[in-house]
């Protein structure tokens, strides 16, 4: 079962590669959980929202799976997501057009063999000290 929940998993990040909210509904049930470092994200409408904030600001967000482990009910993905910063939007503010970089990792759990939950580790500080819009430590 491990790797096939590594598969599900992998082709879920192709939401971000092809910048397709509509794709959320492909991946995941309606009443999915998305535990964000800063919120919870629960269903197809706060999903999508959510991700079409970092599609708006990041229009050729790309991202890198680096490593995936999997063992029962759980997926462990480590991941690099790259993008310009290109448009405006409430969280990010005007363009900058500066690159950004951002490393983390997401743990995916099954259930009768779809992710209902996910855990997001990444370093929202950096994301913002890369754009300006927090003060270098």
């Amino acid at each position: 079962m491990s790797e096939e929940n590594k598969d599900k998993a992998r082709r879920t990040w192709e939401i971000v590669n092809q910048r397709n909210p509509d794709l959320i509904e492909e991946f995941y049930p309606p009443d999915f959980v998305w535990h964000e470092p800063d919120q919870d994200i629960q269903g197809y409408e706060q999903a999508k929202k959510f991700t079409s904030t970092f599609f708006g600001a990041f229009p050729d967000l790309n991202i890198t799976v680096e490593d995936m482990l999997g063992e029962g009910e759980k997926v462990v993905s480590r991941y690099t997501i790259r993008g310009t910063h290109q448009g405006e939007t409430e969280d990010f503010g005007p363009p900058t057009g500066k690159q950004v970089e951002l490393k983390g990792i997401t743990i995916h759990r099954f259930e009768d063999g779809n992710i209902v939950e996910e855990w997001e580790a990444y370093d929202n500080l950096s994301l913002l000290q890369q754009l300006g819009l927090a003060p270098e430590q």
